[in-house]
């Protein structure tokens, strides 16, 4: 992992981080401390050096890799590799083999062909219908297919097009784990703004969903509602920040569940900043994300 990236992990708000551990975060900087058997809030965040202390067991501030490390008892990759997974951080891009030329254009002829015949293993089908409970077609139109590599790990491979259809990149999703990255994306991919085609399919009384990622996307169609998904706020390029803010000639209205934590509610005030007409709607208790919502609600109506 080099330097920047490596920064990039260490500078995520360390309350946002926590948030996303399940600790919940008061209003003076404070929560319970998880390391100790705690009823006071004795753990404290300080903001500006964006590392946090608990005075009753620690000896020395933490920050955001070693808090992950301690919380979820794993080691420095470990804690890295979740950091990166929750907050949209790309660790694992295509990189030219030394002294090879650089190649940055991704190579649609290469991939294309993988979405004309998409095909599902057993383990993307568990995961597809029966653990995200997607309508079949949702999977169909959003072109998503699976591979398994040489070792038996079966990854999703989800394609992202352009508002009028062209393949621009491909993300290749791990659904085992093992150790291996949860997400990988090819030579020069753009994996930002997903499901653009949906943009043409849109009239001018319609309403658009912004999700983040793309599990939520697939969720949310599968709810009967346009969408498309952005990574994070963070990470859209000034194209994308243009098509976001070109949104209101195409629909009527634009709508957003933020993820029930500190990161999710800063997207969606960052999105606001680009889409003023974006409309907050809250997602019910003990629900992380619109996924979880759709499954949770699908289940209740099927028990």
């Amino acid at each position: 992992m080099d330097k920047h990236k490596l920064q990039e992990l260490r500078d995520l708000p360390i309350e946002g981080v926590a948030e996303r551990l399940g600790l919940r975060v008061r209003l003076g900087h404070k929560s319970l401390c998880p390391f100790h058997d705690d009823h006071h809030a004795s753990l404290s965040y300080n903001i500006r050096r964006n590392n946090c202390r608990c005075f009753v067991c620690m000896d020395a501030s933490m920050g955001t890799i070693d808090l992950v490390m301690k919380h979820l008892h794993t080691d420095f990759k470990g804690a890295c590799r979740w950091l990166a997974d929750s907050h949209n951080v790309i660790l694992d891009e295509w990189k030219p083999t030394p002294g090879a030329p650089a190649r940055e254009t991704f190579d649609a002829s290469r991939y294309g062909a993988f979405f004309l015949r998409p095909w599902l293993s057993g383990e993307a089908r568990r995961f597809l219908f029966d653990e995200r409970l997607l309508d079949a077609r949702v999977v169909s139109w959003c072109r998503i297919t699976s591979w398994r590599d040489r070792k038996g790990t079966d990854w999703l491979q989800i394609p992202y097009y352009d508002t009028g259809g062209t393949l621009i990149g491909m993300q290749n999703r791990n659904l085992q784990q093992g150790g291996l990255p949860r997400f990988r994306f090819p030579r020069g991919s753009r994996c930002s703004i997903y499901n653009l085609p949906m943009l043409k399919l849109l009239g001018p009384a319609d309403e658009l969903w912004i999700t983040e990622g793309c599990s939520d996307c697939w969720a949310m169609l599968s709810a009967g509602r346009k969408a498309i998904a952005v990574p994070s706020a963070t990470l859209l390029s000034p194209t994308d920040r243009q098509i976001l803010g070109g949104l209101p000639s195409l629909a009527g209205s634009f709508h957003m569940y933020p993820d029930r934590d500190a990161p999710g509610e800063r997207l969606f005030l960052q999105l606001k900043e680009v889409l003023p007409g974006l409309q907050h709607h809250q997602l019910p208790a003990g629900c992380k994300d619109f996924s979880d919502y759709y499954v949770q609600s699908k289940s209740n109506r099927h028990g």
